[in-house]
């Protein structure tokens, strides 16, 4: 098992890798036995119409919180891509900073499943995400070998 050190720079590391995290300012606040804490200072950027942290980002550091737990877990050694996601917006956001509390509250052969809460700088509740990732391996196949072409293709012939 890594040490603690090592786990925090590989999991700092995951999150780096994709850019879009990085656009929307998406930074480690804690790691946890059972998954990962992400935040995201809200900025002018990030706002919608009406003056308030636009879904999307809540949506974006959810699924991203759910990523980086899995990671975390596996100490980076599973491919996985997200394949739903759902959120329940309770509150605005306007000011301050998000935070993401990832869960992982299921983990099978091919699926994962996290929960998160999104909660302001106040810890008000803002929100809950449902989260499902699938384990791919190392050629983009998921865990019984059918790649993601494959899936579409037979789901569109049973429907003709």
């Amino acid at each position: 098992m890594a040490s603690n050190k090592e786990a925090v720079a590989r999991t700092k590391e995951f999150l780096a890798r994709i850019p879009f995290n990085s656009l929307l300012g998406i930074q480690i606040s804690r790691e946890h036995a059972d998954g990962v804490t992400l935040y995201c200072k809200v900025k002018p950027d990030l706002l919608n119409s009406n003056g308030v942290l636009h879904g999307g980002v809540s949506a974006s550091i959810a699924d991203a919180a759910v990523g980086v737990a899995i990671q975390h877990r596996f100490e980076g050694k599973r491919a996985i891509s997200t394949v739903e996601l759902k959120v329940n917006y309770f509150r605005p956001v306007a000011e301050g900073t998000l935070f993401a509390r990832a869960r992982l509250v299921r983990l099978g052969s091919t699926l994962c499943v996290g929960q998160v809460d999104l909660t302001d700088s106040k810890k008000n509740l803002a929100g809950i995400a449902i989260v499902t990732y699938i384990f791919l391996d190392s050629t983009g196949r998921d865990s019984r070998g059918a790649n993601s072409d494959s899936i579409i293709s037979r789901g569109k012939k049973q429907r003709r």
